[in-house]
């Protein structure tokens, strides 16, 4: 992975110090930051929605019937990158690895639609290029608390006893605890009294034809005085999002570099919202990108030691599909 565009770090430190707004958006290699004052978004085409500030004017009618398939790469050449993140856990390198692909979709649906119909706690939608429909938030950060969101961990609500078998799960288990470790241990690069203040407990995310539990942890620390001068640097230390590389963080960055078959771009970034005192972000799963005519869904899922490839085939494609009901 390349060095990082360090340019947005000394922006945000200065615009939080001046208590100015601004939104960010981070692509997952940090190389194509974007950086601009809150109020400028709607004029250069970013919609955002957060659960407590959005800067939509309008509202499109939900379309109660569309065209949406979806034409995944086959199980052969995703059990070839499992294999190889695979071995490398086997060795020792990496004890968490998330996996992602990019899978083709037909649908009749516009980003714009997408982006106003879905339903989400967090939403972007970048020009006419990318949309994002986030379950998970990366930090917040109010008065001088920094909290972090890990997700690690789905099953279809419909199957029998569902509750229990996720968090009965020893691959989920092991994946959740090995994130939640993760973030602790980043969080106490930017804060104190790093705590788990809730463990392992169970949301609910809907899709346009089932209902997904997934299981979240809430992690908080405590940031020192006049942090907002330093929201760069604390954004920089946390990135990219442990949920959605592995751990140990720098190695399995090097084994998803050479196992998967395309570059993320701004898929599992991350983007937020300063209001000139509270922060607000979100990691860019469940995103949909606008390449010429063709429309591709990225997607996921987190390989341990106790991984079955095509449990994690069917995840990956299992995801693929727009909240819309």
């Amino acid at each position: 992975m390349q060095l990082q565009n360090k340019s947005y770090i000394e922006k945000m430190n200065r615009w939080g110090e001046e208590r100015k707004p601004f939104i960010f958006i981070i692509d997952f290699e940090m190389k194509n930051p974007i950086i601009l004052p809150l109020h400028e978004a709607a004029d250069n085409e970013i919609y955002f929605k957060f659960p407590t500030k959005n800067n939509i004017n309008n509202q499109y009618l939900k379309k109660r019937e569309f065209v949406f398939n979806k034409f995944p790469v086959s199980y052969r050449v995703y059990k070839k990158s499992f294999d190889h993140v695979s071995n490398e856990i086997k060795i020792g390198n990496s004890f968490l690895t998330n996996l992602t692909f990019q899978t083709p979709i037909e649908t009749d649906l516009s980003l714009k639609e997408i982006f106003y119909n879905s339903d989400a706690p967090y939403k972007l939608l970048f020009k006419d290029l990318f949309v994002v429909f986030s379950p998970e938030p990366f930090i917040t950060i109010s008065d001088d608390t920094i909290s972090s969101y890990p997700m690690k961990g789905t099953i279809d609500s419909s199957v029998p006893d569902a509750e229990r078998k996720i968090l009965d799960d020893k691959k989920e288990t092991a994946e959740h605890h090995t994130i939640v470790d993760m973030i602790r241990s980043d969080l106490s690069k930017v804060s104190t009294n790093v705590k788990v203040e809730k463990f392992r407990f169970l949301d609910k995310i809907k899709t346009s034809n089932k209902t997904l539990l997934q299981v979240s942890s809430k992690i908080t620390g405590k940031l020192p005085a006049n942090y907002q001068a330093h929201l760069g640097e604390i954004l920089s230390a946390l990135l990219p999002a442990g949920s959605i590389c592995g751990a140990p963080k720098k190695k399995t960055l090097e084994i998803i570099s050479k196992s998967e078959t395309y570059k993320r771009g701004y898929y599992t970034g991350v983007f937020g919202i300063f209001d000139g005192s509270e922060l607000q972000s979100a990691v860019m799963i469940r995103f949909i990108e606008k390449n010429g005519t063709e429309f591709l869904f990225k997607s996921g899922g987190g390989i341990t030691f106790y991984s079955d490839p095509e449990k994690e085939y069917q995840e990956l494609i299992d995801k693929v599909d727009v909240p819309i009901y």
